[in-house]
């Protein structure tokens, strides 16, 4: 589904000359494009945009269809030798063309604007977004919210295109070795588990999220009454995973779906024992699955 739709109209009846940009177009002498000057420094700058904008968006939602939340924004492109500046207020204006929602499949569309109105070869955009999915306690059932971070980044440029999907999944990890070495108990902690893929045919954020969650100690939830608790608390002392079993475990799965063709997955445990934090890293370095 493609959201851009017809321009944005001017708020004035043009027919009846009150459109500002026909009355008074013959009066107002042209202002100096002060970014179009010449640079004598040839340095080529390699992304130069706006950053932190907030813009709401429509999300694909394996659940509902369609989730809507808000974006913070980044729009870059790269900038010749030869011009002073970009122009900033045009990046603005292309996100206001989008009938007040962009819609993930318009982000081609956005790209080629960004690039043909800028005068650019490569034209990025990133957008950070909370996204929502209601998941039931584990024994009573109650249904709540946890909300996770998604970030799209989406690249273009006359020879190819890229676009790659990070999730961030909170997650509970319980230590082995603690486990193995304490007549009670074990260390356990909140971790979170960052997956970045590229891929052929779509993938769910929810699939990315369920991958993460299924090799943790345990998952988490927003709403938990005593019997959940329980369940959560033991569930996670029966499967205890170090931060590099949860990396394994992650690409194990994601490596199962044929429409994932690089990935990238970070673990990082806040832990409890620990003034500092526990990391593992495990990226595909070709574009393909399974060494093929």
């Amino acid at each position: 589904m493609n959201v851009l739709q017809k321009p944005y109209n001017f708020p004035f009846n043009k027919t009846k000359g009150l459109s500002t940009d026909i009355q008074y177009s013959d009066k107002i002498s042209p202002l100096p494009d002060t970014q179009n000057l010449k640079d004598k420094r040839e340095l080529p700058i390699d992304k130069v945009g706006v950053k932190n904008l907030k813009y709401p968006i429509a999300v694909k939602d394996k659940d509902n269809e369609i989730q809507h939340t808000i974006a913070t924004v980044e729009m870059t492109v790269d900038l010749p030798k030869e011009f002073k500046g970009t122009h900033m207020s045009r990046f603005v204006e292309i996100l206001q063309n989008q009938n007040h929602e962009i819609h993930v499949n318009s982000l081609d569309e956005i790209l080629t604007r960004m690039r043909e109105r800028l005068h650019a070869k490569t034209s990025h955009i990133v957008m950070e977004f909370p996204y929502f999915k209601e998941k039931k306690a584990p024994v009573t059932g109650k249904p709540s919210l946890i909300d996770y971070q998604v970030k799209f980044h989406a690249v273009k440029n006359s020879d190819f295109g890229d676009f790659i999907l990070t999730v961030k999944v909170p997650v509970t990890t319980l230590c082995p070795c603690s486990k193995s070495i304490s007549k009670h108990g074990a260390h356990n902690q909140r971790g979170e588990v960052t997956v970045s893929v590229r891929f052929r045919d779509t993938v769910w954020i929810e699939d990315v999220i369920s991958a993460v969650e299924e090799s943790a100690s345990c998952e988490l939830y927003s709403l938990l009454k005593r019997e959940d608790e329980k369940y959560v608390t033991e569930r996670a002392y029966e499967n205890p995973v170090f931060v590099e079993d949860l990396v394994r475990e992650v690409v194990v799965r994601l490596r199962a779906n044929k429409n994932i063709i690089w990935y990238l997955v970070e673990a990082e445990n806040f832990e409890s024992i620990h003034n500092h934090n526990a990391y593992a890293h495990i990226e595909s370095h070709n574009f393909s699955v399974n060494g093929q």
